[in-house]
């Protein structure tokens, strides 16, 4: 998908420059005279130059402005996105935009940098106007635009709009746009759509990775913050994919270009996996990577993978509409199936990859062939072991939240939803979540509080998990790990189990 060259897409800010042609009788100089003083080196008394001399490229105080504005407005997108990323300040891109805007042209540049950064751009003169006037107007333009999807999203998106131009919203909104850096500068004669403006207040905007990308909606719709990046590891803060503090400041060279698709309901990605911080560890301190989810290639079929309790839950990576591996039937898979490519087929991912279950069903006499979703899957007329699949659901819990009323265990075996915990359940009354057993849990037990006993989760970050309800168990033994002292047990009624994994 090609990155849009339009300028007018690409976003000159047409809203602020009209509504400040109506702002030239309202000219206030001390206002601007502010403005002028904070951006311009004018200690020779000469304002009229042939071009400008900036002292910097914004102050602190306008940046955090812009900054706080932009996370504030991707947070409160609606319908709520899924995997809208924290966005932070990069003074690379800062810098970037200070050059830009030195040049005083009213168009998108450099060419030899568009293709790797995205860019909003504003201008104004006449009263004063702060520069988070202009980050709001370009969010306004959301008026106009209409969330796409799939149904309606091909080849439109993230062009669904109604006025002349929506893409300083999208851009701004742009989930995997995580970082910024803008500068501000006052042009002398600055020409603007045919217009001289005597001393123009242009703002540019750069950001990384580029947003607005033909095809491709500019966020994930879904509960927010269950389907952030791994790199992210399960933080979440304002409704919006967070690493915590101090570590936002993101390497630009560490970063992926990653493109959305959409998704009408529970995000096919159902969650960030969790990658617990380094902490200093206390005596007893158990840390577990073992996972219930199992990753995968493209080309990994289930009878290959398939041989453990634990396969039910798989992770496939993006691209998998370019493998030659195949997939035999049409709602029942023959184990010989690529497993990313029957959940393609079957529509619970899409080619981004992402995360699925998967149901064995027994032998089934034939399997039907059909194209759905890009993938022409293959017929097969003999009896041969089946499987199913489905979308993996995120459910939020609290620390009380216990699995025989989550998803008890019952024959066939069904699949529990990836579970989210809040932070801080080490610090819940223990009687009202109890913990009992060590391991295996008793499914009476706290799962989050289990979950931090058994080292799959900091209690400080709290995030994802995901649980695996068993048969019956006679004997829970108690144990101290990670702050919490489990209850043992024996011979409960009922006797129900499970065991809680990590997501890494």
């Amino acid at each position: 998908m090609g990155h849009l060259t339009s300028a007018l897409l690409r976003g000159l800010s047409l809203l602020l420059v009209t509504r400040s042609v109506f702002a030239m009788v309202l000219f206030n100089a001390t206002d601007l005279g502010i403005l002028l003083e904070k951006y311009l080196d004018d200690d020779d008394g000469d304002w009229v130059v042939e071009r400008q001399r900036s002292k910097r490229a914004i102050t602190a105080s306008d940046m955090q402005a812009i900054l706080d504005l932009h996370n504030k407005l991707r947070g409160q997108v609606y319908p709520p996105a899924s995997n809208m990323e924290y966005m932070v300040w990069d003074t690379e891109l800062e810098q970037s935009a200070q050059e830009w805007a030195e040049t005083c042209l009213w168009e998108h540049g450099p060419a030899g940098l568009l293709p790797q950064i995205g860019q909003n751009l504003g201008v104004h003169w006449g009263r004063y106007r702060p520069p988070t006037s202009h980050v709001q107007a370009w969010y306004d333009e959301v008026k106009d635009y209409s969330f796409p999807y799939p149904q309606e999203c091909n080849p439109h998106c993230p062009f669904r709009c109604s006025g002349p131009v929506c893409t300083h919203y999208t851009q701004l909104v742009w989930a995997t746009s995580s970082r910024i850096g803008c500068a501000i500068n006052v042009c002398y004669n600055m020409n603007v759509w045919g217009q001289i403006w005597a001393k123009a207040v242009y703002l540019a905007c750069n950001y990384s990775p580029k947003g607005n990308w033909w095809g491709y909606a500019p966020y994930k719709h879904g509960t927010p913050c269950s389907a952030c990046p791994p790199s992210y590891g399960g933080m979440c803060k304002e409704n919006l994919c967070y690493k915590g503090d101090g570590t936002n400041r993101q390497n630009p060279h560490e970063e992926t270009d990653e493109r959305n698709s959409i998704e009408p309901e529970a995000p096919h990605s159902p969650g960030p996996r969790l990658q617990s911080p380094s902490p200093t560890r206390r005596p007893n301190a158990v840390v577990s990577k073992e996972q219930m989810s199992q990753i995968v290639t493209c080309d990994t079929k289930l009878r290959d993978q398939c041989k453990g309790t634990t396969c039910n839950r798989y992770e496939c990576p993006a691209g998998c509409l370019d493998s030659m591996a195949k997939v035999i039937g049409t709602v029942y898979y023959d184990m010989q199936s690529s497993i990313c490519l029957a959940g393609i087929h079957y529509g619970v991912i899409d080619n981004d990859g992402g995360w699925m279950d998967v149901t064995r069903q027994g032998r089934k006499d034939f399997f039907i062939k059909s194209y759905k979703n890009g993938l022409q899957s293959l017929g097969k007329y003999q009896s041969a072991n089946a499987f199913t699949v489905s979308k993996v659901t995120v459910k939020v819990i609290t620390c009380e939240t216990t699995v025989s009323a989550l998803c008890p265990y019952q024959k066939p075996a069904r699949h529990c939803p990836r579970i989210y915990c809040p932070r801080n359940c080490l610090q819940e009354n223990p009687h009202l979540s109890r913990v009992i057993g060590t391991k295996m849990y008793s499914d009476k037990s706290s799962i989050c509080r289990s979950a931090i006993h058994a080292g799959v989760l900091r209690n400080e970050s709290g995030g994802y998990v995901d649980v695996m309800p068993t048969d019956n168990r006679k004997l829970y033994i108690s144990s101290y790990q990670n702050g919490i002292v489990s209850e043992s047990l024996q011979n409960p009624a009922g006797g129900k189990a499970f065991r809680v994994f990590a997501v890494i």
